[in-house]
């Protein structure tokens, strides 16, 4: 069997006895970065071998995973945060798995994405998940596609590019936008702002970042249901 085992995106107390359980049965873990989640390992007297699996990797070791999936070999999949496969390492192996008819179990647990949404004050009945934007070849794309989008939309983002995003989100979406950032989420100094685009730019000029970040940004609908509201007065 295949095991998909979220793990903390912040505090290690986030881990499920479930995940430490699974993790201490199996005959193997594949990890992301074997440093990282080493020290989470030895936090929970985990004693499981631990092998290398990340992006680079991942389409070449996955046959050879799935072939000793095949042998009887229960194996884990985590990453170094959150829940693997969701802008994470670990689909092609997921699907690899599928296809051989593995029997797989991915466990229910942290992802980033879920507190900040909650936290972000945003309509969240729909929303659209659009994780890591391209860095170059076909970001503006991305970019004008989602501020088309009527539901709440959810981006990944590295405190070194926010305010580049954020100003590129104004040019898009309108400096008058809803959206909030969330940052170091679980962890001691887990912190959210919440405002326009343009009060958004203004405070993290001023406040420089740091720490994973969650871009969570109002639909268009927001817009239009503002202006009705107002036009209705």
């Amino acid at each position: 069997m295949l095991f998909i085992v979220p793990t903390p995106v912040g505090n290690l107390q986030d881990m499920t006895f479930r995940a430490i359980e699974v993790l201490k049965s199996v005959d193997l873990i594949l990890a992301e970065d074997t440093r990282t989640s080493g020290v989470l390992l030895q936090h929970f007297d985990i004693h499981t071998p631990l092998k290398s699996h990340h992006k680079f990797n991942e389409h070449e070791t996955s046959a050879d995973i799935v072939e000793r999936l095949k042998a009887g070999a229960n194996i884990a999949l985590i990453s170094d945060a959150g829940t693997p496969a969701i802008s994470d390492p670990g689909f092609f192996l997921v699907r690899a798995a599928a296809e051989a008819d593995i029997e797989i179990q991915c466990l229910p647990g942290a992802t980033a994405f879920v507190p900040a949404l909650v936290d972000s004050g945003l309509p969240n009945n729909h929303f659209y998940f659009e994780g890591f934007l391209p860095q170059k070849k076909g970001r503006q794309t991305r970019l004008q596609y989602l501020a088309q989008l009527d539901q709440t939309f959810i981006i990944y983002e590295s405190p070194f590019r926010l305010v580049k995003t954020l100003e590129q989100l104004a040019v898009v979406c309108g400096e008058e936008r809803k959206a909030s950032v969330t940052r170091e989420i679980s962890k001691i100094h887990e912190d959210t702002q919440r405002g326009t685009l343009a009060e958004l730019i203004s405070h993290f000029k001023q406040t420089p970042p740091k720490g994973e970040i969650v871009l969570c940004v109002a639909g268009q609908s927001s817009l239009k249901l503002k202006v009705e509201s107002l036009e209705n007065e």
